[in-house]
């Protein structure tokens, strides 16, 4: 009888514990663009990707929007590792990494092919490095993405009808410093506040990428729609340092690969839906007007000596960057 009571004591605690051991982790992936986006979409695909290929191994969960918070928060989440992953635009880690504020100057990249090669040489491996480093941050794969344009409520179409303009500008120090090289008053509103921002007059005009502003109504909030591209943005797919070593090697290839493939097909929609883009907001009432960019990359030139006097970036970044082909 004892011999039998010890039995099922035992099976019944090894019943207990057999689904902590089957328990597979699940990891919180932050986005912050808006739902929909190619940002999004690429976020949501590199998430299935994982699902599918690392079955019963780990789980990613992907949440959307700002749920999480807004960009800076999800990366200091991530940093102190409550969220594992995160995708957006690189231009944020340059809080941390100084050498990625100059992502976010104007008119540094010709088109996407240069961006392209950028990313593919040491110059962006030694900040990818310093970020992980220093930060605890990985970065699995990046890309170009659409590029940034400018919504305002009056037309503009060199420099100096920026003068004065009370624009919405991200919180990247060197975002401010662009647009104040071109004029405008910089202001300081999240995201998901700009399109009302707009409407109700507490800023005159916003920029940002194609894919994401049309998302998010601005062209109906600022009807002047300027193809100004004066950024080739970015996306990428990031990794808390310490979750990806915690995984099996097999996890983390499926993580790197999965990466890769999201946001190379990122890319590609990208690029076949920016012109689309331009088409529907105009089909919407906005008037979509093709500048000179030429004024614009003169302003942004000229003040590039003294963002790096003043330390925005490494010395000489700017024109090692110019100078691949």
């Amino acid at each position: 009888m004892r011999r039998h009571w010890i039995k099922a004591v035992a099976l019944g605690a090894m019943l207990l514990a057999a689904p902590a051991l089957q328990a597979q982790p699940t990891l919180t992936f932050g986005g912050s663009d808006a739902i929909g986006t190619v940002i999004d979409r690429t976020n949501a695909m590199f998430t299935r990707l994982v699902n599918e290929r690392a079955a019963g191994k780990v789980r990613v969960n992907f949440i959307q929007g700002e749920q999480l918070g807004s960009d800076v928060q999800v990366i200091e989440q991530m940093m102190k590792g409550s969220v594992a992953l995160y995708g957006d635009v690189l231009d944020w880690y340059a809080n941390w990494v100084k050498d990625f504020s100059v992502l976010a100057w104007g008119f540094t990249f010709r088109d996407n092919d240069h961006f392209q090669k950028f990313l593919d040489s040491p110059t962006f491996a030694a900040m990818a490095e310093e970020l992980r480093a220093k930060q605890g941050l990985r970065i699995l794969a990046s890309a170009p993405t659409q590029p940034r344009i400018l919504f305002a409520k009056k037309p503009v179409n060199t420099p100096d009808d920026l003068k004065d303009v009370k624009m919405r500008v991200p919180e990247i120090k060197t975002y401010l410093n662009l647009w104040q090289a071109m004029g405008t008053k910089p202001a300081r509103v999240a995201w998901a506040e700009v399109f009302l921002g707009l409407k109700t007059g507490v800023i005159d005009a916003a920029e940002g990428p194609i894919g994401s502003a049309y998302a998010q109504k601005f062209h109906q909030a600022a009807t002047n729609v300027m193809l100004t591209d004066h950024l080739v943005s970015s996306q990428h797919i990031t990794i808390n340092e310490k979750t990806f070593q915690s995984l099996p090697p097999d996890v983390q290839k499926i993580m790197v690969d999965a990466a890769r493939e999201a946001i190379a097909w990122g890319r590609k929609q990208a690029e076949a839906e920016t012109a689309d883009l331009a088409k529907k907001m105009a089909a919407e009432g906005a008037k979509v007007i093709s500048v000179n960019r030429a004024p614009f990359a003169d302003r942004a030139l000229a003040a590039v000596k003294g963002m790096e006097q003043d330390g925005a970036w490494s010395s000489g970044l700017y024109q090692r960057i110019r100078d691949i082909k």
